[in-house]
């Protein structure tokens, strides 16, 4: 029982939470104000694409955001509404309506913490690295493909895959407003990549904001801003539950939780890697600490109305990239879309959105180390073609499907490896020759006998003529499924039909209850016909062959 509390305790804030804190507070709070900035149109973008409304895009962005940083299992990790999550949302919306979303995102919270209490958080380390860097490559294609609309001053296309989205945005572009749009992004793009140059502790991502916003006042600049936003958020209450409609909503909130599990863990694995101003890396992060942190800021914003939310990739690589070191920059991302709603909502809504495509697209492009790519690609082909894959499916379709097939195929591909590396040898008889010798075979299986090696073995033992007996060695066989231990039972059943008498030699001891429940030492002629031993299988061979002589004498 006393172990209990102690599991507990692991996924509760504590003082270690803020470790340095007294060093980087103030680049805390400078990354805590420009994500606020950058996530703010974000957050109502993203709740009016999914059909619940720009407020409960932005209740979940604050409300969601505080509980994920406080209880989130990364010290650098900026949570709220994300575009994968549109995507999963919409059809809910289309079917049950927006009223749904508050108990979807109750539900599918509570699960998430589930999740993370099991202890399943670690199971996103089982991820290979070309998976997990061709997932970052491919979002860093979907933030920056996202950015295209605002970046050319046209309205976004809900709904559309982000590469036809783009496309067809930039096709709809007008003069003079795209000329003016872009010059904006570029504006801000020089900014955030020379002023590093001059100073690093300067906040290129918020002076980028300041000069794009003065220069388009002063000029009058004819370009979309942010606009209007509410002025209040709703109070907390109990999402109504409808027995007839949660049957309905259960498969949802299931696919929901895993999209959010999924992302967060992936979008934290992929924070503890970015690196900073400072040219230090974020650090390391609590998977399952994640996982209910998660879960507990969607069922928080489900009590405000609001929607689920995962770990948001982009606000997160803005908050590295700004001089994030603790989670006070989160907080603070939080508490600045709260202060934004109650008393500079005028002021944020003359914000031209092309200053925010700028700063994202800049961001984008720095979550990719070129170093990075050309290591995998030369890594070797399967590693390369999954990278490959995983970020074109990300791009293609969506998420889920990218991180599935690109997990297939990483799999699929280490099967082949396995089974290469696994096969059987014929091996000469140890010691002096004798008579009838040539009427016994030595077979070693090596590596791994499983369904992707086993039906190899059979062919190539089953191949084997002319011979009396069958030593079959298992002492270098390292891994053994029911599989492969079936194909044992029809190799020896083969040979035993063929008159060929087969003598097991070495199965380990991890095995020995699998090959017995399969059926494997009842396959055999008898049940002494299992040796520990090399010799004392090979001096059996050799009586065998003897009497057989005997016989035919």
């Amino acid at each position: 029982m006393s172990a209990t509390p102690g599991h507990f305790r692991r996924f509760l804030p504590s003082r270690r939470d803020y470790d340095g804190l007294r060093s980087s507070w103030k680049t805390d709070l400078l990354a805590g104000i420009t994500v606020g900035i950058v996530a703010l149109p974000l957050a109502l973008a993203f709740g009016v694409s999914s059909g619940v409304g720009a407020e409960a895009g932005l209740i979940t962005a604050v409300v969601a955001g505080l509980v994920a940083a406080v209880m989130g299992g990364s010290h650098v990790q900026v949570s709220g509404p994300t575009g994968a999550m549109v995507v999963v949302l919409a059809p809910v919306v289309a079917v049950h309506g927006a009223g749904s979303i508050a108990l979807v995102s109750l539900l599918a919270g509570l699960l998430v913490v589930i999740l993370g209490i099991s202890g399943l958080g670690r199971a996103v380390a089982f991820i290979p690295w070309p998976v997990v860097e061709g997932f970052t490559l491919g979002i860093a294609a979907i933030i920056f493909l996202q950015q295209v609309p605002m970046a050319t001053g046209t309205a976004g296309i809900p709904g559309h895959n982000t590469l036809l989205a783009a496309v067809e945005s930039a096709s709809q572009a007008t003069l003079p407003t795209v000329l003016l749009t872009l010059g904006v992004v570029a504006g801000v793009a020089a900014v955030m990549l020379l002023l590093p140059k001059l100073n690093k502790a300067l906040p290129a991502s918020l002076i980028a904001v300041v000069l794009a916003t003065a220069a388009a006042e002063a000029l009058q600049l004819d370009i979309p801003r942010i606009g209007a936003l509410p002025q209040s958020l709703s109070a907390p209450s109990m999402p109504a539950l409808d027995p007839a409609a949660l049957g309905g909503l259960l498969m949802p909130a299931v696919s929901i939780a895993m999209l959010a599990a999924i992302e967060s863990l992936l979008s934290a694995r992929v924070a503890a890697g970015l690196v900073g101003p400072d040219g230090r890396p974020s650090g390391a992060y609590s998977p399952d600490r994640e996982l209910t942190g998660q879960g507990l800021a969607s069922v928080a914003a489900g009590f405000f109305g609001g929607m689920p939310a995962t770990g948001a990739i982009a606000r997160t690589a803005v908050n590295v990239r700004s001089g994030a070191r603790t989670r006070l920059s989160a907080i603070v991302h939080a508490l600045v879309l709260l202060a934004i709603i109650y008393f500079a909502a005028g002021l944020v809504g003359k914000i031209p959105l092309a200053v925010l495509a700028g700063i994202l697209m800049v961001t984008a492009s720095r979550m990719v180390s070129r170093h990075t790519v050309t290591a995998i690609l030369r890594s070797t082909r399967a590693d390369a073609f999954v990278f490959v894959l995983t970020a074109l499916i990300t791009v293609a379709f969506d998420l889920i499907v990218a991180i599935e097939i690109g997990l297939v195929a990483a799999a699929l591909f280490t099967l082949r490896k396995f089974a290469s590396l696994s096969g059987v040898k014929r091996e000469d008889i140890p010691g002096t020759p004798e008579p009838g010798d040539e009427h016994i075979a030595i077979f070693r299986l090596d590596g791994a006998m499983f369904f992707g090696a086993a039906e190899r073995v059979l062919q190539e033992i089953s191949q084997v003529k002319d011979i009396q007996v069958a030593i079959i060695r298992l002492s270098q066989v390292r891994m053994l499924d029911a599989t492969g231990a079936h194909t044992l039972v029809e190799v020896i059943s083969a040979l035993e039909l063929r008159g060929v008498t087969v003598l097991l030699k070495g199965v380990q001891p991890q095995h020995l209850e699998l090959v017995t429940n399969v059926g494997v030492i009842r396959s055999l002629r008898h049940h002494k016909h299992l040796f520990t031993s090399l010799p004392s299988a090979v001096e059996h061979a050799r009586s065998h062959v003897r009497r057989n002589a005997a016989a035919n004498a």
